[in-house]
């Protein structure tokens, strides 16, 4: 079997807000995620507010040491990935995968284990990009609990992932560790 292309990250529109939503969540100070990345705490300020933005790759990366430990959150794993809707559940900073029913496997056309752990943002279409880019002007960043966001999807064609076109509804739902979460769901268009 031949090794499958790792996607280069794609830089995510409002890291900043991103970051900030994710460590206050965890109750991460600035300073300790300074530490964790190895820069002063004054460039996690300037990445928060925006005035500084790094690549893509140091983005994941700082993501990445946020989520460390976290609280199982099995019940929730378990209506997912049991659940008959096409739906998957992401850490909403990074938009790895935690958990995927599997009518969304059956879609994506993987087995439903597959994508757990990976980010699904470098498979993300042209219209989950501009959705995801539009986040901040409805304050989604800024809510605790903003109202879900729906909108309409391509299809794309992935060599380790396939999205069928449609409506996709993004919903916020918080781990028991207070990681903020994406429930992504919708209903399919046939054919």
């Amino acid at each position: 079997m031949m090794p499958q292309p790792i996607l280069s990250p794609r830089p995510m529109p409002d890291f900043g807000r991103r970051l900030r939503r994710l460590r206050r969540a965890l109750g991460v100070k600035q300073a300790a995620l300074a530490d964790l990345a190895g820069v002063d705490q004054a460039t996690v300020s300037r990445w928060e507010s925006g005035s500084i933005r790094p690549e893509a790759a140091r983005q994941q990366a700082v993501l990445d040491l946020l989520r460390g430990e976290r609280a199982d959150d099995g019940a929730l794993r378990r209506l997912v990935e049991g659940s008959g809707e096409a739906l998957h559940l992401v850490d909403e900073a990074s938009h790895v995968c935690l958990a995927c029913s599997r009518a969304r496997a059956a879609e994506w056309q993987v087995g439903q284990r597959s994508m757990l752990g990976q980010s699904l943002w470098p498979f993300a279409t042209d219209e989950i990009r501009a959705a995801e880019a539009e986040l901040a002007e409805t304050g989604w960043w800024d809510l605790q609990a903003p109202a879900p966001r729906v909108f309409l999807t391509s299809a794309a064609r992935h060599d380790r992932l396939h999205i069928r076109a449609g409506p996709i509804t993004w919903e916020r739902l918080y781990l028991a560790d207070g990681t903020p979460v994406r429930l992504v769901s919708g209903a399919r268009l046939l054919g």
